[in-house]
């Protein structure tokens, strides 16, 4: 469970339940992070413009970039 509350699409303003329905297009559901971040909307919008980046990146191979997320992850103490 969060520390923060996250915000829920119907307290979002438009860009917050534009990015919801992308990550629920994506990953079926909104996930706590993004509505946790959503408190902020610089934040979120710079968050998006690195997810976004980061998947048009094909330097390099699409299982290494998992590996590196799970490596990181598990080295942050990440639950998630």
């Amino acid at each position: 469970m969060p520390r923060i509350s996250g915000i829920e699409p119907s307290q979002a303003n438009l860009l917050t339940r534009i990015v919801y329905w992308m990550a629920k297009r994506q990953l079926g559901r909104t996930i706590q992070p993004l509505q946790v971040t959503a408190h902020q909307g610089r934040l979120l919008w710079g968050m998006g413009q690195m997810e976004l980046a980061q998947m048009k990146m094909h330097s390099v191979d699409e299982a290494l970039k998992a590996l590196a997320a799970i490596k990181t992850a598990t080295l942050i103490g990440c639950p998630f």
